[in-house]
This record gives C-alpha cells, structure tokens and sequence, in this order.
C-alpha cells in the first residue's frame, strides 16, 4: 500500500498548500533550519510546558526494560530519547534519528550534556526509509514528527518493519480537540498567537505559521489509527491528552 501511494501521489501537502513530493522535504527542513537554536524554548513557550508531561506520559507506555533496543524517530532535541535512555540502562541502546542535521545535532548536543553517551547511537535518517535491520528494536517512538512526513504510510510500514515481534509504536501528536468550544479558541491560537510567537522569539513566524497549518492537515485520532491498522499494527489504540490536543497511539507487531 505505501509503495503504491509512492507511486501514484505526485503532490503533498505543505501545511495549507500543495507542493511538489520532492518539494516538501527541502521545505520541512529549511523549517527546522530555521527554528533549531530556539526549539526548547519555544516548545516551552507555546504548549505551556504541557509537553513535558505529554512526554512523561508516553514514557510510560514504553514497556522498555534493562538491555532492550529503542529506536527515536524525528527525535528534534531528543526528550524521549532521554527517558528511553534512563528505562533501557547501560545494557541497552537507544538510537536517535532525525532527517534533519540541526535538529540530529541539537539532540546530540542535549543527551551528551544530560550525560547520556555509551548507550545512545545517532544516525541521520528519513523516516521512510529507515537505515536499519527488520526486527530490531523493542519499542519506536516518534513525537510530533509524523505530521511532517511526506508518505505516512510509508513511515508506518518502515516502523513496522523494525519492531521486533512483541514491540511496540508509539506516536505522539497533535490531534483534534474533542471538547466543541476549544476549537475556536485552539484555532485562534494556533494562527493568530503561535505565529506572532514565532516571529517574535525566533524571528521567524512563517515556520510557525506551518506547524498550526500541519496539524490541520494531519489525521485526527480514528483516522491514524485506521491508517496503523492498514500497515499491519495491532491492538491499536490512542490516549486523548489535554482534551484531544494532543494524542497518544499505540499499536503492536505481533
């Protein structure tokens, strides 16, 4: 099915536009380019330091033990990188990943400093074309990175592909809101605050004029789950955080 979706789709979306598939890469990463030096801080500033505990939560979901193999997928400044680090000990490995050189640096940058070195591996890598052995890893984790892929189904499948049987994916990302009133005020947020946000800390509020448009475009709850399904996961299931802002799924290879 991924391979078939490859093939046939010519255009992805780019937020709100429709842009060349080769396109949408370059553009995602000059994004990333843009907004790697205050990415912490802005991540702080914009969900009100909830994804902290959004992260905390999805930490512990891992199911990860002393000694199992972890792989970060998009991992941005690596903090589940650092949890799945602390869960799988010194016997263990935890392979960070991002198709973004700022962002694999920055990560880097933030595991080493935190003291993490002789179980953590870095490997720059696309998403959809994960450099790594099939059956692999116990648990894969990618936190608000799907929405930039350009073939989701392809990611899915890949990550499928790497989890040993028994293991398991988690996806953390924005979703849809599931009480009525918010969305008004999560849309008003989103495309009137966020940017001004944005150009005001990073000088830059186009990129995050981007991320509200990306999460819009994104599948809400019932349809990622259906789309992990399609890929083969099973027992799949989401967590609703903060009313649906942001979602939790899990799903299994089994």
């Amino acid at each position: 099915m991924a391979e078939n979706q490859k093939k046939t789709e010519q255009f992805a979306d780019f937020g709100f536009e429709r842009v060349p598939l080769d396109d949408k890469s370059l553009r995602v990463g000059a994004v990333f380019d843009s907004v790697a030096d205050r990415y912490d801080l802005m991540n702080d500033i914009m969900s009100f330091g909830m994804h902290r505990a959004w992260k905390k939560f999805t930490l512990s979901k891992t199911a990860l033990r002393n000694g199992d193999f972890a792989l970060d997928v998009a991992a941005g400044s690596g903090d589940l990188s650092k949890g799945m680090a602390h869960q799988v000990g010194s016997n263990g490995l935890v392979v960070v990943t991002d198709i973004n050189s700022s962002m694999l640096h920055k990560g880097r940058d933030s595991l080493t400093d935190a003291g993490f070195a002789k179980n953590v591996a870095y490997t720059q890598a696309d998403a959809e074309k994960l450099p790594f052995e099939s059956n692999k890893f116990n648990c894969v984790t990618i936190g608000f990175g799907l929405r930039n892929v350009t073939n989701k189904l392809a990611a899915l499948a890949d990550m499928y592909r790497v989890l040993k049987p028994g293991g398991r994916l988690l996806i953390l990302e924005f979703s849809k809101p599931k009480i009525s009133f918010l969305n008004s005020i999560y849309d008003l947020y989103s495309f009137q605050v966020l940017p001004r946000l944005g150009g005001l800390i990073t000088n830059d509020s186009d990129s995050y004029r981007y991320l509200a448009e990306s999460i819009r475009m994104h599948p809400d709850q019932n349809a990622l789950k259906e789309l992990m399904i399609s890929e083969g996961f099973e027992r799949c299931e989401y967590h609703n955080l903060s009313a649906g802002i942001v979602a939790l799924h899990l799903g299994f290879k089994l």
